[in-house]
């Protein structure tokens, strides 16, 4: 069986509560960490849940808290006015990661030279942002129903992590156009980089709770699961 626990960490003052799965059974060698980067709500049930599955996978999950301890959205207006501040200025958000990668290093068992990071919607921006940082011991960089925009930070490094997008063609958040312009900045980077792309899906076709169809926010449950199989193959690939 899986064990769990919230873990506290600070960046800039801020107290951000991280939360920690490991998988059952001893290891004899430390394992990888793999990230898991919330959606616009911030760190919720969804987000944890699926660190238990990254746990099952054989790694130690880590459910990133962006926004800090006890900062939650239960509304659209509310996550829009947490997750704004952190998409307009995006060198705050990357020192923010950072610090979470640093955290994940450091975690009693784990690999700091073996790291992923899956996210979500915003939490999918996060790890490709974590990939153009080419942060430190990261392997991999996945995104679920991701946000494509690029940071604007200076001159991109040759990216090093693999990346992989697991996108809904539908997305009204990431249309085609940005896909494109997602899949020519990775070429340009260098990057060993995928976009899977799903016909007749949305946003957040992963998330059995959206059920907004008419603003394009849609679970898909086949095609979930189609998503989360691809992530598992290149988690096993990379680390």
């Amino acid at each position: 069986m899986t064990n769990s626990a919230y873990a506290i960490h600070t960046h800039d003052g801020n107290e951000l509560e991280g939360y920690i799965v490991r998988p059952k059974g001893d290891s004899a060698t430390p394992r990888p960490v793999v990230l898991v980067i919330h959606a616009w709500t911030g760190q919720d049930d969804f987000a944890r849940a699926k660190a238990h599955m990254i746990a099952d996978l054989g790694y130690i999950g880590f459910a990133v808290d962006v926004y800090g301890k006890g900062r939650r959205g239960s509304n659209p207006d509310e996550c829009s006015k947490l997750m704004t501040p952190w998409v307009s200025d995006r060198a705050a958000l990357r020192a923010r990661l950072l610090a979470a990668v640093d955290f994940a290093r450091r975690i009693e068992g784990g690999d700091p030279n073996r790291l992923g990071a899956v996210g979500f919607c915003f939490g999918g921006l996060c790890a490709f942002d974590l990939a153009r940082a080419n942060a430190p011991g990261l392997k991999v960089a996945v995104g679920f129903h991701a946000l494509f925009s690029p940071p604007i930070l200076g001159a991109q490094a040759p990216i090093s992590a693999k990346v992989l997008a697991l996108h809904g063609y539908d997305d009204p958040m990431a249309t085609p156009d940005a896909m494109l312009g997602f899949a020519n900045e990775m070429t340009a980077a260098k990057a060993d980089w995928q976009v899977v792309a799903y016909g007749h899906t949305g946003h957040a076709f992963t998330n059995p709770h959206a059920h907004d169809r008419a603003n394009g926010l849609f679970y898909r449950e086949v095609i979930a699961t189609r998503a989360f199989e691809s992530m598992r193959a290149l988690l096993a690939e990379a680390l």
